[in-house]
């Protein structure tokens, strides 16, 4: 291993100094591309962001990963690329799976690592959250981790102070969650927004003149609309789904279980099995830290307050982009209703002419008739032309306006 990573050493200095020399040929590039055949296919880029805001760039891959965090790698998969528009938040023993449109993160109570944090996207997330964990510092916010009750006379009292002292600040992994629903939902109204903007003067466009080029940037726009639609239709059914279920809730507790975890370790390491009196108070501990933790469990009204607040952020978004669908439906079924009457006034156009050739036809057929080598009276007599022309025209015309009352007069024709 030693020799190879020699070797890959002096053929990335080689590369380095073909490309420094302004001799980028083919060696160099083959040398570039042999160092990056080396590096492992699944390695990914991560930033760890620690509870008093310091963070440090990470390249780990799923084995190192599942390890560290301690999830299994199935759930990896929810941060591939393949679930990438989807909207998941799942709860494990030591961590949370956040994948909310862009943002990727496994958080837990200490600390949160967060997939690309090179992405633009990301990078606004990243930044309001360091700025929330640098402010929690300076406030002293994370002093939930503190509370440890050793002395005796305290012991009953345990489950009361547990519960107050946590439900006066959201724990860490809720403050990330917060900050992921914040960024996730602002960016999901800012889209609706810039739709909003976009739909207002295609579509009054559309109306004044029904176009190729306008019925296809309406096109484009109900395929945005429909897209945008799903992924906010996605992040409120996630949200609504843990708002329905407690339990759920309650596993998302990660600092909650956290000091739960570390009292029980505390207590079994401070009570010997020899005492009885130590055993008693064991016992008294272990059944206080259970009280405790039973009624923590029941009590998810921190987590409960903060998705009903980004619950009914999301779900006024999307009923804004319902009522801008609604609103392409209302011009879509304008649009129909003046093609629909410019379908009727061609119709009736054609209806139109359709009786003035029949008339016509009469007045063609007077003149075969008088146009055939017959004997007739008539050829003898002066005079004799203009009247009989002028009658048969006269008896067409008639005969127009006749049947075409007659169609006004049944209701086939509009005014």
């Amino acid at each position: 291993m030693g020799k190879v990573g020699a070797l890959r050493d002096r053929i990335t200095d080689r590369a380095l100094h073909l490309v420094l020399d302004g001799k980028p040929d083919s060696q160099a590039l083959q040398m570039n591309l042999f160092v990056k055949k080396k590096k492992k296919p699944d390695t990914r880029l991560w930033m760890r962001l620690r509870l008093d805001g310091e963070s440090e760039l990470l390249e780990l891959d799923r084995h190192t990963l599942t390890q560290l965090v301690s999830i299994p790698a199935r759930d990896l998969r929810i941060l591939g690329p393949v679930f990438s528009q989807s909207s998941t938040i799942l709860a494990r023993e030591k961590a949370m799976v956040v994948n909310l449109e862009f943002i990727k993160a496994i958080v837990t109570a200490q600390e949160v690592l967060v997939l690309d944090p090179t992405s633009a996207a990301v990078l606004p997330f990243i930044e309001q959250l360091k700025e929330t964990l640098l402010a929690s510092k300076a406030e002293g916010s994370n002093k939930t981790l503190t509370y440890r009750k050793e002395a005796d006379a305290q012991e009953t009292l345990m489950g009361s102070e547990f519960v107050g002292s946590t439900q006066d600040e959201l724990p860490f992994e809720f403050r990330v969650l917060e900050v992921a629903l914040e960024t996730v939902c602002g960016f999901l109204e800012m889209k609706v927004k810039e739709l909003e903007s976009t739909a207002t003067p295609v579509l009054d466009e559309l109306t004044r003149n029904v176009s190729t080029s306008n019925l296809e940037l309406v096109r484009s726009l109900k395929s945005d609309l429909t897209r945008l639609l799903a992924r906010v239709q996605k992040v409120r059914d996630e949200m609504e789904h843990l708002l329905d279920d407690d339990e759920d809730m309650a596993d998302l507790y990660l600092t909650r279980k956290l000091i739960l975890s570390q009292q029980d370790d505390f207590h079994s390491f401070a009570s010997p099995p020899s005492s009885p009196r130590v055993s008693h108070f064991s016992s008294r501990r272990s059944s206080n830290a259970s009280y405790a933790g039973t009624v923590e469990d029941h009590n998810v009204e921190q987590l409960e307050m903060l998705l009903e607040a980004y619950f009914v952020q999301v779900d006024g978004t999307q009923k804004k982009l319902l009522a801008v669908r609604e609103y392409i439906d209302d011009t879509e079924d304008y649009v129909n209703i003046q093609l629909d009457s410019q379908r009727n006034d061609l119709i009736q156009l054609h209806v139109t002419l359709g009786i003035l050739a029949l008339t016509a036809s009469l007045v063609s057929g007077c003149a075969g008739a008088f146009a055939i080598n017959i004997p007739c009276p008539l050829y003898s007599k002066e005079g004799v032309f203009v009247p009989v022309v002028t009658g048969f025209v006269s008896a067409s015309v008639a005969l127009f306006f006749i049947i075409l009352g007659y169609a006004r007069w049944r209701g086939h024709f509009t005014s």
